[in-house]
């Protein structure tokens, strides 16, 4: 974003002095803030399974990780030729939230990173491919929600597609005010980089769960948070 106005040139003259190369950081949210992964993933392997769709934990995570509930619609319809009972996605997003409050906790040293960036001063973020309810009941129950506020979380619901299409990161990048090249994408799952890159974003590509060579596109690799912060002074 240009530096004009006093406004404006107050604000780059703190990311200047954070060293951050960054206008806006955007945040994925399901395995890099709240460690979600492996609990929606075990749930919805097993509904699929349940509904007579044979799905292991596996098959789970390389097909559906980092993608909004349309996909899981898209994909058991384009291999099974049927589809989906009417209420799957409530009764999923049931299951989900309820082990949320259960088990849900913070992925370690998200919440350093983001007292950092507010401390600097620098905008982030949050762009998800959950849906509102879900990012919301993630954030609440591991206590990272007021790092966000209702006016800086982004849903799949808020565009016409998904992961790994790039209209997500727009519209936050649009939202925010911040151009697409100004802004770096922190992402954990291969539709998440490839939807980065298609905005014209930089992205950077947690491998806490998934590994480096799936996030093959990314601009760098980080496998703690711990990390990130070096990552974004550049």
């Amino acid at each position: 974003m240009p530096c004009t106005g006093a406004d404006a040139f107050l604000r780059c003259a703190a990311l200047y002095r954070a060293g951050v190369r960054y206008d806006l950081v955007i945040f994925d949210n399901d395995g890099v803030l709240v460690d979600s992964e492996p609990l929606s993933n075990t749930i919805l392997s097993g509904y699929l399974t349940e509904l007579g769709h044979p799905t292991t934990y596996e098959d789970s995570l390389r097909d559906y990780m980092g993608a909004a509930l349309h996909r899981v619609h898209d994909v058991v319809r384009e291999r099974s030729g049927q589809d989906l009972p009417a209420d799957f996605d409530a009764t999923y997003q049931g299951r989900v939230f309820a082990a949320f409050e259960r088990e849900l906790r913070p992925v370690s040293g998200g919440e350093v990173v983001l007292e950092k960036l507010a401390a600097d001063g620098v905008p982030y973020c949050l762009a998800s491919s959950g849906s509102h309810a879900r990012i919301r009941v993630a954030l609440r129950t591991t206590g990272l929600y007021e790092r966000f506020g209702e006016e800086r979380i982004f849903s799949s619901e808020d565009v016409g597609r998904g992961k790994p299409a790039p209209d997500l990161f727009l519209h936050a990048a649009s939202v925010m005010g911040v151009a697409p090249e100004r802004c770096v994408v922190v992402e954990d799952s291969p539709l998440g980089v490839r939807a980065a890159r298609a905005a014209g974003m930089d992205v950077l590509g947690f491998t806490a769960m998934t590994p480096a060579e799936k996030l093959a596109g990314a601009s760098a690799l980080f496998g703690s948070m711990a990390e990130l912060p070096g990552l974004l002074s550049g």
